[in-house]
């Protein structure tokens, strides 16, 4: 079927925006013209791909089996667009995804030179955990993506660069002194109030995974989307956090780290892209910044 890619264009922005008139003013036409797009996509698919009504738009269920091969495609276009315009004199562009943490504690001295090496390159960072980064990867959204490992959802189209190893650590402040110069079983740390990241991040599943293996059902006290606010909340006593030991505040005469008799396996830091697509100038220098360990 010959489909014209404009037409695929426009369904594009339409279904990102969800929106006919954000997307007439993204694409530069009239909302009349993005109005009659659709149609002539609906007919020639013979398929009903929005829902329209007076106050929103919906895809249908056809309309989001398209998207979903549609938003790949476009992402790949822009990437081409992209490096095509990538050159020595402005060091083109890069797009990063990472999460919060890695980010933070880890990404920003390479961010900061990269920065002054190439002054004029364009840097994006989309925050996600690395379960969401390998999504944004698999999407065409990024070029590479900076994550913890292991992660079970790193396919094999992908070309893996290990730069870090770290260590977890259980960190508690003084209400727990006690703990002081211990080591605590598994069994033993289920008695007091766990932090932890939420079951979204592969920090989460590796702690569940190594509770289960010593057949143990861990119940946190809390579960975070942040680092940071494990951290805050176990420097004001409310339980023991886990966390990269990366993560952990230098000089805190307040917090300490809690031992375990159970050896805690070490993770790593991957930087990951995709093996079928080439990079660009500008994401292939950032990536000689990492020292394989």
């Amino acid at each position: 079927m010959d489909i014209n890619y404009e037409l695929y264009k426009v369904f594009y922005y339409v279904a990102s925006t969800l929106s006919f008139s954000e997307a007439s003013k993204q694409l530069f036409i009239s909302q009349s013209a993005v109005s009659q797009s659709i149609k002539t996509l609906e007919r020639k698919l013979d398929q009903v791909l929005f829902i329209r009504s007076t106050k929103k738009v919906q895809l249908t269920p056809e309309g989001e089996i398209l998207l979903r091969h549609v938003e790949p495609a476009m992402n790949l276009i822009k990437r081409g667009e992209a490096q095509l315009l990538d050159s020595a004199s402005t060091g083109g562009q890069i797009r990063i995804g990472a999460s919060d943490t890695i980010c933070r504690y880890f990404l920003v001295p390479f961010i900061e030179r990269f920065h002054k090496a190439f002054p004029g390159a364009h840097i994006k960072v989309t925050n996600a955990t690395s379960i969401q980064s390998v999504e944004l990867l698999n999407s065409g959204q990024v070029d590479f993506i900076v994550v913890n490992s292991p992660n079970a959802y790193l396919g094999s189209v992908t070309k893996i660069k290990r730069i870090k190893i770290f260590q977890d650590v259980f960190l508690a402040n003084q209400s727990f002194k006690e703990l002081k110069g211990r080591q605590l079983s598994f069994q033993e740390l289920l008695e007091y109030p766990i932090l932890m990241l939420d079951k979204k991040s592969t920090t989460s599943e590796f702690l569940h995974n190594l509770f289960q293996q010593h057949h143990l059902d861990l119940v946190p006290e809390a579960e975070l989307s942040s680092n940071d606010l494990l951290i805050d909340l176990a420097r004001i006593g409310l339980g023991i956090a886990f966390l990269p030991d990366y993560c952990i505040p230098p000089d805190d005469p307040d917090l300490f780290v809690v031992k375990t008799k159970e050896d805690l396996p070490s993770r790593e830091l991957l930087a990951v892209h995709s093996q079928h697509l080439p990079l660009s100038k500008a994401a292939s220098a950032f990536l000689n910044y990492f020292e394989e360990v």
